[in-house]
């Protein structure tokens, strides 16, 4: 399935009630049984979404949606795995995917397969995918094998660990990066003070979460913050021109994937706290 989500103004957003808000940004199931669930964003045309094997094998097929021959002939993706131990095929060569492990998928991948080793405990692969000019090398990236970035600390409540996956550390791409933050416990904020980049967007998946958990995604002009409630396993579409930060009732787990103009991590216009409304 593929859910497409138009680009919106930002004077536009300042209307819209609670209902609609959660329309335009929030995707609410992404990870099912047997079910591949995508969503095409207009912003920077990203497409992002959860692939969920269970006894059978998965693929991607989106070639009259995307007038190619197939998903990946003019796209680059990532993919990130949630759940179970799973295996993704790219083009008959098989790679094993543990939990939290990544995986960068090059421009002219024609063969796409997903599959769970054990249907009982299916793994849950979140991908993103964004237009492509270059093929660079597909790159296998072990959790195990990153070593992360540490900021905050447990007196801002912001302690967490950063895992850069798809990023010029890693791996060359064309325009997508791609990591993984998780929270310490007793630390519940994410990027806090914020920040917008108007060079590129974002989308945000927040994971490891309990079932009574929820996370309050921040977005919006600094001027004009809106906010979306959110279960375990939900994404939230952040345009370049929105500033995306969130807490949460507990610790928890988020991926983030970014696309547009550059891939320089720290390419950010950060907002003093006093601009915040």
């Amino acid at each position: 399935m593929l859910e497409t989500r138009y680009a919106t103004h930002p004077e536009d957003v300042k209307k819209y009630t609670t209902d609609e808000l959660r329309e335009h940004f929030l995707v609410e199931k992404l990870f099912e049984s047997g079910q591949v669930n995508l969503t095409y964003t207009h912003n920077d045309r990203m497409i992002f979404g959860g692939v969920t094997p269970a006894e059978e094998e998965l693929t991607i097929k989106l070639d009259k949606e995307l007038g190619v021959e197939y998903f990946l002939e003019r796209r680059e993706m990532g993919i990130i795995n949630i759940g179970g131990d799973g295996v993704v095929v790219l083009d008959g060569v098989e790679y094993s995917m543990q939990l939290r492990d990544g995986l960068y998928v090059s421009r002219g991948t024609k063969e796409v397969l997903f599959r769970s080793k054990d249907a009982s405990a299916p793994a849950k692969f979140y991908i993103n995918s964004t237009p492509a000019h270059h093929t660079y090398p597909t790159v296998k990236i072990d959790i195990n094998k990153i070593v992360p970035l540490e900021a905050g600390s447990s007196e801002t409540l912001n302690d967490r660990k950063i895992y850069q996956y798809i990023h010029p550390n890693v791996c060359e791409s064309c325009q997508l990066q791609m990591g993984l933050t998780m929270l310490s416990p007793g630390s519940v904020w994410n990027t806090m003070p914020c920040h917008t980049h108007e060079r590129r967007m974002e989308v945000y998946l927040y994971f490891n979460m309990e079932p009574d958990t929820r996370a309050f995604h921040f977005m919006g002009k600094p001027d004009e913050t809106r906010h979306l409630v959110m279960k375990n396993e939900q994404a939230a579409i952040s345009p370049s021109w929105s500033i995306h930060t969130g807490t949460a009732t507990s610790n928890y787990t988020f991926i983030w994937g970014m696309c547009g103009e550059n891939i320089t991590y720290t390419d950010m216009d950060m907002i003093k706290m006093e601009e915040l409304r």
